[in-house]
């Protein structure tokens, strides 16, 4: 594992009790960050907050990222326990329903919706204007290659990542002389339990598409986070980093 210089940097992941979320958690905090974990799942996170402890200094929240006055909350307790927040992760997300467009039901739109694309968005609202005032800060959104090329049987899922896509490029130009850098990642299909949860044909089709011949790990995309909230990172922004194993070759 390559170095990434992260000491004296507070972080907030989102949705890091599970998966790609806690894997970046633990990378963060073995570089050097302080922590704060937010997710749903009360019982998850203090599972994860018991191992990720060993990697650092870890807390955890339970955080609704759909809820407005959830995440303002949970923003003014991660700034008084840590005195900034130099970096959000926007991670927090789900899959939902899998069907062609005429099948889809329209609550599973507006939940994927609310929970990928608004879910991001209140959490920079709620944090960027810190990041401003003290000059510095560094957002990664986690999107999805669904999001750049489209993909079948999941379109609620994909119209919301492809929003986080465009969210980031125009928070990225409203921030841009500020010294906050937002920058999104756009993963392929990912090893955890969440795919192992799909229909058994919608998980071949996203295995068949790398054409690396694997599933991408959260390790894989812990360590591009983690490159993206590091003072390494100085002149990127309003960019969608692929890491899909050659899936989009753009």
């Amino acid at each position: 594992m390559n170095n990434i210089d992260l000491n004296g940097r507070t972080a907030i992941v989102t949705g890091g009790a599970k998966g790609i979320g806690y894997a970046i958690a633990d990378r963060l905090l073995q570089s050097g960050a302080t922590v704060t974990v937010w997710d749903i799942d009360q019982s998850r996170l203090s599972e994860a907050a018991a191992t990720l402890t060993n990697a650092g200094t870890v807390s955890t929240d339970v955080v609704d990222v759909t809820d407005v006055d959830a995440v303002t909350a949970g923003a003014e307790r991660a700034l008084s326990a840590m005195g900034k927040i130099d970096i959000l992760v926007n991670n927090a997300g789900a899959v939902g329903t899998i069907g062609p467009v005429w099948e889809q039901p329209v609550e599973n739109w507006e939940r994927m919706l609310k929970l990928n694309l608004t879910g991001p968005f209140l959490c920079c609202r709620a944090i960027v204007p810190a990041m401003i005032e003290a000059g510095y800060g560094r957002i990664v959104n986690i999107a999805s290659n669904a999001g750049k090329v489209g993909i079948r049987n999941n379109s609620p899922y994909a119209a919301a990542k492809a929003g986080v896509v465009s969210l980031t490029k125009s928070l990225s130009k409203d921030t841009a002389k500020t010294g906050v850098l937002v920058n999104c990642i756009t993963p392929g299909g990912v090893n955890t339990e969440l795919f192992d949860n799909l229909d058994e044909k919608y998980r071949q089709t996203i295995a068949d598409g790398m054409e690396l011949g694997r599933l991408l790990e959260p390790t894989e995309v812990a360590a591009m986070a983690a490159w993206l909230a590091s003072e390494d990172c100085s002149f990127s922004t309003g960019a969608a980093f692929d890491i899909s194993g050659g899936r989009a070759d753009y």
